[in-house]
């Protein structure tokens, strides 16, 4: 039986190397040592740690600091990620509190930075116990935001959209699926103990591990987030239609256009990363063409029906499943995302044929990676023009078509169903003179 040191010992190495490296959580779990010899519990215990750190992170601190007779920032960095793993247990996890703060001091004496403060690591972490829930309530979920994220979302969307962002962002997302047949939804909402969204997708409240659940080895399914699942089904596609899916990996979209029955080609820019999308079509019996290449240099052999074109981007949409995001990204990332952008709509162009659709999504809540980039389009490739999205492609969510026909998903959307990414949808058609 394990001891709960290796998972609390993981946690806070992984807190340090997304804080210090901008890794992604999972990247910074996997880099730890040890981390993939543990047990499929202690993996898991490691990751709720994690995710529940940086998912609380702002008012774990906050608490801190009330206990702290020094600012936080000024303890060492070791000393600091065992407090704020430990304090996350205590104030989010119902952790045992002996346990927690025990584990946590004997992590402490092996860290040549915390080891003369165990005995503030071991006082502070029982006040935590004793008295940190008084003092969050002077806080509020959008203390969790990186000032600059904070900010940037409340200039976009008000304080009070801000607040419901946070809100549904600041607490474990559920289990959204997409069926491969449409046909057999209610048969699976059923065996899953699933609610079908407005959108199409099941949707289970309980995650658990997603390979034990009914239907998974038949492929009858795959993981997708509803609103990630949203562009794909914006497309006018048919059994044979020329489809490409660019920057597709993990894949989820390209499952979406292969059950159409279109002659899908998937292009990713990291081979690795396409292994997933192979696994899944193998398990689904799907099929498309796999191409690892740069999309803005890729030329398909046949100009396309259609281009599905998920551009990279800052991802912050997607602090639900990723709350390590937002600590990861800056200000100026944007901006550098937005030139890659333009790049890539531009390539994009060239693999239409004249009446093609091009749908273009950021998982970004930046509206310089949605808004502001779709209002340039047209300007910039003279060769499209826009297709708004009309309210009957976007049952249950008429609401998050913009005026100009674009479709804007936030967090704060289905919020009393667990709610969704954040998305940004807009759809072009390429000229035909």
């Amino acid at each position: 039986m394990s001891d709960g040191l290796s998972p609390r010992r993981a946690a806070a190495l992984a807190y340090l190397a997304v804080m210090k490296e901008r890794r992604t959580l999972e990247a910074a779990l996997d880099h730890t040592p040890d981390f993939n010899a543990m047990s499929d519990r202690d993996r898991a215990f490691a990751r709720a740690i994690t995710a529940a750190t940086f998912r609380r992170l702002g008012q774990t601190r906050t608490v801190l600091n009330a206990l702290l007779s020094r600012p936080l920032h000024e303890t060492s960095e070791g000393a600091q990620a065992l407090l704020i793993t430990g304090a996350t247990q205590l104030l989010w996890m119902d952790g045992a509190p002996h346990a927690v703060v025990s584990s946590t001091v004997e992590l402490a004496q092996e860290r040549a930075d915390a080891r003369k403060l165990k005995g503030l690591i071991n006082a502070v972490l029982r006040r935590v116990d004793r008295e940190g829930r008084e003092h969050l309530k002077q806080t509020l979920p959008r203390d969790n935001l990186p000032d600059w994220l904070r900010e940037s979302w409340r200039a976009a969307y008000g304080p009070g959209t801000l607040s419901r962002i946070a809100n549904a962002i600041s607490t474990t997302p559920p289990l959204d699926l997409t069926v491969r047949n449409p046909d057999e939804r209610e048969h699976w909402a059923e065996q899953l103990e699933a609610q079908i969204l407005p959108n199409g997708s099941l949707r289970r409240s309980v995650v658990g591990d997603v390979r034990a659940l009914p239907g998974y080895r038949e492929g009858a399914w795959w993981a997708q987030d509803a609103a990630a699942s949203i562009p794909a089904t914006l497309l006018d596609l048919k059994p044979g239609s020329r489809v490409i899916d660019l920057c597709a990996a993990p894949g989820g979209k390209t499952l979406q256009l292969a059950a159409t029955g279109a002659d899908v080609t998937a292009l990713d820019l990291s081979d690795k990363r396409l292994d997933r999308l192979r696994e899944n079509l193998g398990r689904t019996g799907l099929s498309a063409t796999l191409v690892v290449g740069d999309a803005r240099t890729y030329q398909p052999t046949r100009l396309a029906d259609a281009v599905l074109l998920d551009a990279p981007c800052t991802a912050t949409g997607t602090l639900r499943r990723h709350p390590e995001a937002g600590w990861i990204k800056r200000e100026d990332d944007t901006l550098r995302m937005a030139r890659l952008q333009d790049e890539m709509i531009k390539a994009a162009v060239t693999m239409l044929r004249p009446g093609g659709q091009l749908v273009l999504c950021t998982c970004s809540l930046q509206p310089e990676e949605g808004e502001a980039l779709a209002g340039r389009v047209p300007g910039r490739h003279k060769l499209l023009k826009d297709s708004p999205v009309k309210p009957a492609e976007m049952p249950g969510l008429e609401a998050a078509i913009t005026p100009a026909g674009w479709v804007r998903l936030t967090p704060a959307l289905w919020a009393d169903r667990g709610g969704m990414d954040g998305f940004f949808i807009a759809r072009f058609v390429k000229r035909t003179g």
